[in-house]
């Protein structure tokens, strides 16, 4: 054990955090990488968690999801839905002191949709935008969007001018050569409230309070938020052990949180969000392509152990949406029964062979609790006749993997969460063709059908029409059995209870990625 503290020193040491420790105004954060801080690239956890610090959106989302004015003061929809117009704050400046404008807006629209990574899918149905005058933006569709104000969270407004001065020449976007993506890899262009003060790939993001913003800030708010890119659990209990952070990331293995816990002033927050894991079936690669071999996996696996013993408190799905989002209903029994699975296996084009198609399930290395996941998993399938080979994967490389058809494994277990408080959400992010090649989605359905039923849902603008919709959906999916829908995973972090006062550890949780680390909400007291 001393051998492994001296380690884990070495490694503070080596990411400059040792000389922090105590250090008053300062919150420090681990989270795993990569990190993208530019809001046309990133989209996972990390990225998210950055951007609600270091840019605004013209709406806000409230502890329920709803949306606030924010950017926007106010905004009228057309009686046909296909127009919305927003009015924008006039005291609004960017990190460099530019004003924002309308034009900021209309820019950051369409270098998301040009570039088309990140959080553009939510946007694809819009159909344009202008600037009405200075602070006046107009949004057009050619359908209406029953879902539009609720992705605006994810539309964070960069400063045109401050991107246009920091092209790259060589690019794949024509005359605006790289868009701006080199510079902003290391460098952020928004007016949020905290600002990039220094950015070590890999390491350690830095963002200082931006002293100018235009909500002001609480007396014991901190002056830096330090996101630091380690999940290593020795690493961690170390630092908030020695006061060198302030919250640790909820990836934690539980015995190192249960150990955490009996630290002095150390508290664990729990909370749901949405948060699920899920083992994603490739159904275009053998033996995964089969849907009563993947009704039959699905009815094998043991939840209530992972419930139970791996992941205690969470709970168990009952449709590929969680059940904490608005809009998922009750249309699955993720059970064990085995009698059930065994049935279903006799039914699949594989029954006869299975010696000749092992299945192959890769975990995320930054997250220990997942191999435990996976070797049960192993062991549910190997009561089946079902091999399981178990491959240890880094995050990067997952992204990378499931970026082909043809590298993307028969099952990949990855935790998704909601980019807005409604079951369309994770519906689109999850199922829809416009997702395959992403992390969100190893499935690889590319379903027509399954595309036009969510483009429908997310068109419709009377809720309950739309809630009805999803209903559908979430059945046809159910059926079709694309994912193992393992558990909504309570999210348990250790924090520093004795000196931070953090918002979703005291139940007031966001319900939107990334929200609950908005850093303008949390106090951090002298110590």
């Amino acid at each position: 054990m001393k051998r492994l503290l001296s380690v884990a020193c070495c490694v503070l040491l080596a990411l400059g955090i040792g000389s922090l420790a105590f250090a008053s105004g300062v919150l420090r954060m681990t989270e795993a990488w990569p990190t993208y801080i530019d809001p046309a690239i990133g989209s996972d956890l990390s990225s998210s968690l950055a951007f609600v610090n270091l840019y605004d959106s013209l709406v806000y989302p409230d502890s329920t999801g709803t949306p606030q004015p924010h950017l926007a003061s106010s905004w009228e929809v057309s009686d046909d839905a296909l127009t919305w117009t927003f009015h924008l704050r006039d005291d609004v400046v960017f990190h460099d002191g530019t004003p924002l404008t309308a034009e900021d807006v209309v820019f950051s629209l369409e270098r998301l949709q040009l570039i088309g990574q990140g959080y553009a899918y939510l946007f694809a149905s819009v159909a344009g935008a202008e600037a009405i005058d200075d602070h006046t933006v107009r949004f057009s569709f050619e359908q209406p969007s029953g879902v539009f104000l609720a992705s605006l969270f994810r539309l964070y407004v960069v400063n045109k001018d401050l991107v246009l001065a920091n092209l790259e020449s060589n690019g794949p976007y024509g005359e605006m050569g790289d868009y701006g993506t080199g510079y902003l890899l290391l460098h952020d262009a928004g007016s949020g409230p905290y600002q990039v003060k220094d950015f070590r790939l890999e390491e350690e993001l830095i963002m200082e309070r931006n002293a100018g913003y235009w909500i002001p800030f609480d007396s014991d708010c901190p002056d830096e938020f330090h996101l630091i890119g380690t999940t290593e659990p020795t690493t961690v209990r170390t630092m908030i052990s020695r006061g060198e952070l302030e919250i640790a990331d909820f990836r934690q293995p539980q015995e190192n949180i249960a150990s955490m816990e009996q630290l002095d002033g150390i508290d664990v927050a729990e909370y749901f969000t949405g948060y699920s894991l899920y083992g994603m079936m490739h159904t275009q690669k053998a033996p995964t392509d089969d849907a009563h071999f993947r009704r039959a996996m699905a009815l094998a696996v043991d939840y209530a152990t992972m419930i139970d013993m791996i992941f205690p408190g969470s709970r168990t799905l009952t449709s590929p949406v969680p059940s904490s989002v608005p809009g998922s209903a009750v249309v699955a029994d993720y059970s064990q029964n085995m009698d059930q699975a065994r049935q279903e296996l006799a039914l699949s084009k594989y029954a006869d062979c299975l010696d000749d198609y092992p299945v192959e399930i890769h975990w995320c290395a930054e997250v220990p609790d997942e191999e435990k996941v996976a070797l049960l998993f192993m062991a549910n399938m190997a009561e089946l006749g079902i091999t399981v080979n178990v491959v240890k994967v880094p995050w990067m490389s997952m992204i990378d993997e499931m970026a082909s058809i043809e590298t993307s494994p028969n099952v990949i277990t990855v935790y998704t969460e909601p980019h807005y408080a409604e079951a369309g959400s994770v519906l689109e992010s999850r199922y829809h063709s416009n997702s395959a090649a992403t992390w969100e989605q190893n499935e690889w359905l590319l379903d027509p059908e399954l595309d036009e039923a969510i483009e429908s849902a997310l068109a419709t603008v009377d809720r309950s029409d739309r809630f009805s919709q999803y209903e559908e959906i979430q059945t046809y999916l159910a059926d079709l059995c694309p994912s193992l829908c393992f558990f909504e995973q309570v999210k348990r972090q250790a924090y520093q209870a004795s000196y931070v006062n953090w918002p979703a550890a005291n139940g007031d949780v966001v319900p939107v990625m990334g929200y609950n680390f908005a850093a303008r909400f949390i106090q951090v007291f002298d110590h």
